[in-house]
C-alpha cells in the first residue's frame, strides 16, 4: 500500500531506494519517498527509524551510500547543504537558527545582506523584502523591527519560514514545527503551512506528534528500523493505524485487532 500520487504528475521530489549505513549498521534502508508541488507529507517513526537521517541525506548533510535523488523529474547529486539550496530545498530545524538580538529583516538577511552602490547596508530594501514576504506568510506580522527574542514561538516561526521563501525554496523541510508550542501558536503554523501549500511549496513535516501530521499532511510515511513501512493518504487511515505502523511496523491491511488493542 504504496500512495503515491500519478495523477498530479511529476513530483517535485524523489528520493528513490535511498540507503545509508554508520559503521555496518544500516541507518535507511532502500527507502522511496516522493512530494509533490503544494502537498505536505507527513514523516513518522520513532527515535532511530531513519526519519531524520533520511531527510539530512536530501539537505545535503548526509550523502547515501546508495540510492537516487530527482528534483522534478531530473536526477540530482546533493553533496553539501550548498547544493540543497541552490536546488531550493530549505529547512526549518526545531532551533530555527535565528540571531536573537537582530529584527527580522537582519534574520533574513544574515550573510546574505543586500548592499548600496556606497556600499553601506541597504536597510531601506531589507525591509522592503521582509515586509512583502511576510505579508504573503502572515499579514498579521506587525513586529518587524523587534529584536526577534520577543516573538512568540509562532512568529519567529514565520521568520524562519519567510527567509527560505526569500530565497526561492521550493521544497521546506520542517523539522518538529510545532514542538514546545502553545495551541493558538500551533494554529498560527498550521495557517502558515496552509500559505504555504497554497503557493505550490513542498513540505516534508518531520513530527513526533501524530495529531499535528494528521491535521497537516495530505500522506504519510512511517519508517521502522531504517525502512520505510509505507506511504497513505491521510484521509485513508486511521491514527490508530497509523500508530500501528509505527509501532508494529506493518501497514493497516497487515493489524489484527489484537495488535491494535495491545498498543493502548
Amino acid at each position: 500500500m504504496s500512495a503515491s500520487n500519478p495523477s498530479k504528475g511529476v513530483p517535485l521530489v524523489e528520493m528513490r531506494d535511498i540507503s545509508i549505513q554508520f559503521g555496518g549498521v544500516k541507518a535507511v534502508d532502500g527507502v522511496t519517498i516522493d512530494l509533490h508541488p503544494g502537498e505536505v507529507v507527513g514523516l513518522l517513526g520513532h527515535n532511530g527509524a531513519g526519519k531524520s537521517t533520511l531527510i539530512k541525506i536530501l539537505s545535503g548533510a548526509y550523502q547515501a551510500n546508495s540510492g537516487d535523488i530527482l528534483i522534478n523529474g531530473e536526477k540530482v547529486d546533493i553533496r553539501s547543504p550548498r547544493d540543497a539550496k541552490a536546488l531550493g530545498i530549505e529547512t526549518i530545524y526545531q532551533t530555527l537558527a535565528l540571531a536573537d538580538n537582530i529584527d527580522a529583516p537582519g534574520n533574513l538577511f544574515l550573510g546574505r545582506e543586500l548592499m548600496t552602490p556606497y556600499g553601506t547596508l541597504d536597510d531601506d530594501a531589507m525591509e522592503r523584502a521582509t515586509r512583502d514576504v511576510m505579508g504573503r506568510l502572515n499579514p498579521n506580522f506587525r513586529k518587524i523591527k523587534e529584536p526577534v527574542k520577543n516573538l512568540s514561538g509562532g512568529q519567529r516561526q514565520s521568520v524562519a519560514i519567510a527567509r527560505a521563501l526569500h530565497f526561492n525554496a521550493k521544497i521546506l523541510i520542517m523539522d518538529e514545527p510545532t514542538a514546545a508550542l502553545g495551541p493558538q501558536e500551533t494554529r498560527q503554523v498550521a495557517e502558515l503551512i496552509k500559505q504555504l501549500k497554497k503557493e505550490g511549496i513542498g513540505i516534508f513535516l518531520i513530527s513526533h506528534d501524530l495529531h499535528d501530521v494528521f491535521d497537516l499532511s495530505d500522506r504519510v510515511s512511517v519508517m521502522k528500523n531504517g525502512k520505510l513501512v509505507g506511504t497513505c493518504n491521510t484521509s485513508d487511515v486511521t491514527k490508530d493505524e497509523v500508530l500501528g505502523m509505527i509501532i508494529l511496523g506493518k501497514l493497516p491491511g497487515e493489524q489484527s485487532r489484537q495488535e491494535l488493542e495491545s498498543m493502548h
